[in-house]
């Protein structure tokens, strides 16, 4: 698999009074890029970040920063975390009633599109607009909060978007992602299986030795399960 191994961690369990120095922080133990899990109340049944909270955390990173729009109107959104600063923005094929026009649009807009897929969404939902993304996200728990277990079923699902993408000739450069019970325990299965973006949120935060030893030590267990 040519495609690096690239640690992400979700900003949920960070402290929200000082997100500048938590980004900031995040950056120091090493990690690849930061998510943004942004949820409108509808789509999942809590609420998150708007732009003007990422846009204010921006300036104390330089990391690159993707925005997971868990919400119903990612076309009315997109530009607003664009310019929040975020080079990447993940959509839902569950949420988009034109898929092939959202990814086209944010393209047009400068960023990157992404497809997510929630645990019951077959991996056939992003096969055509392979071309229009640099990323499949393969949801592995039902998304609206963090902390929850991860869902092993999910992995040959992971290898299931692997092989598509081997079969359209784009397995080099659209990441896999999973976002989702994300740790020691589970990373190299994900990894395994074929994705090389991983999502962790609680098991960096929880990490006795800390964060930056929670980065390596889930980069070294990934890079050696994909080995």
């Amino acid at each position: 698999m040519s495609r690096p191994v690239m640690i992400s961690p979700s900003v949920l369990p960070a402290d929200f009074s000082k997100l500048g120095e938590e980004v900031a922080a995040l950056e120091s133990a090493g990690v690849d890029l930061i998510q943004w899990d942004v949820m409108d109340g509808q789509f999942v049944p809590n609420l998150t970040f708007g732009p003007d909270v990422i846009k204010s955390a921006r300036q104390h990173c330089s990391v690159p920063f993707e925005a997971h729009l868990m919400v119903y109107t990612p076309d009315v959104m997109a530009q607003q975390y664009i310019d929040a600063g975020c080079s990447r923005l993940i959509v839902h094929a569950e949420a988009c009633t034109h898929l092939h026009r959202t990814c086209g649009n944010i393209n047009e807009l400068g960023a990157s599109a992404a497809v997510a897929l929630n645990p019951a969404t077959p991996a056939s939902a992003v096969e055509h607009v392979l071309d229009l993304i640099d990323m499949v996200l393969v949801m592995t728990v039902n998304p609206g909060f963090g902390g929850q277990a991860y869902i092993p079923t999910m992995e040959p699902k992971i290898t299931e978007v692997q092989r598509m993408l081997e079969a359209a000739g784009r397995a080099d450069d659209v990441h896999i992602e999973v976002d989702g019970g994300i740790g020691p325990s589970t990373i190299a299965g994900a990894a395994a299986a074929g994705a090389n973006v991983l999502i962790a949120g609680s098991a960096l935060y929880r990490d006795p030795e800390g964060l930056e030893h929670a980065v390596s030590d889930l980069r070294a267990r990934a890079e050696a399960a994909r080995a």
